[in-house]
C-alpha cells in the first residue's frame, strides 16, 4: 500500500528535521561529558551559520550592481563574476558545518527512514568512523597544501580579465573542511546515543 502524502511529512520531519530546535535540548539520560560536547559544537555551528549567512549581502549586492551597470549604463564589471562565484563558494564551504548539524545535507532516505533508530544510529556511525573522517583527513591535507602553493605561487585566476588573487578562496576549502570535521564529532555522538539507546537525541 502506498503512502500517503501526510505520511512522507511525518517521515522526512523525523529525519531531516529532528534537529531543528535549538541546540542543548538532550535527554536526561545522555552521559554528562557527551551532552556537553555535543551542545558545544552544535552552539559553534550555529554561530559559525549565523556568521557565514551575511556573505549573500555582498553576493547580491554584487549582482544587482553588475545587473544594473550593464543593462541600464552598459558598463559590464570585470570583478562581478569573480566575486560572485567566490563568495557563493565560500558561503557554500563555510556554512557546510551548520548544515550538517541541521540535518540539511542531501542523502537517500527513501530505505533509512523506515530503519529503527538503533539500526539508524549503527550504520551512522559505523559510516562517520570508516568513511567520513578519514575521508575529510585527507582530503583537508590535499586542501591544506593547495591553498598554501595558491598563496605561495600568488597564483591568480585566469579565466577572466579581473585575474583575482586565488589564495583567499582556496584558503575557505580547509577551513571548510575542518567545520565539518568539528561538527562531525557531534553527529557521532548522536548516532553512537542513538545506537545504544534505540532513540535520536
Amino acid at each position: 500500500m502506498a503512502e500517503s502524502p501526510e505520511d512522507l511529512e511525518v517521515a522526512d520531519e523525523l529525519i531531516a528535521e529532528r534537529r531543528s530546535g535549538p541546540p542543548g535540548q538532550l535527554p536526561d539520560d545522555m552521559p554528562r561529558w557527551m551532552a556537553g560536547t555535543i551542545t558545544w559544537i552544535d552552539w559553534f555551528s550555529l554561530w559559525v551559520g549565523r556568521i557565514v549567512c551575511w556573505l549573500t549581502v555582498p553576493l547580491f549586492a554584487a549582482m544587482v550592481y553588475e545587473v544594473v551597470a550593464r543593462y541600464a549604463f552598459v558598463a559590464p564589471t570585470m570583478w562581478a563574476y569573480d566575486i560572485s562565484r567566490m563568495l557563493y563558494g565560500a558561503l557554500f564551504m563555510l556554512g557546510s558545518g551548520y548544515a550538517l548539524s541541521k540535518g540539511v545535507h542531501i542523502r537517500a532516505d527513501f530505505l533509512y527512514r523506515n530503519w529503527s533508530p538503533r539500526t539508524q544510529g549503527i550504520v551512522d556511525s559505523s559510516l562517520y568512523l570508516v568513511f567520513y573522517f578519514p575521508g575529510l583527513l585527507v582530503f583537508l591535507w590535499m586542501a591544506t597544501d593547495f591553498a598554501y602553493l595558491s598563496w605561495f605561487r600568488g597564483e591568480r585566476g585566469m579565466d577572466t580579465a579581473w585575474m583575482p588573487h586565488m589564495g583567499p578562496i582556496k584558503t575557505v576549502l580547509p577551513l571548510g573542511i575542518v567545520l565539518l570535521l568539528i561538527q562531525g564529532v557531534s553527529e557521532t555522538l548522536k548516532s553512537l546515543y542513538a545506537a545504544t539507546r534505540g532513540k535520536w537525541p
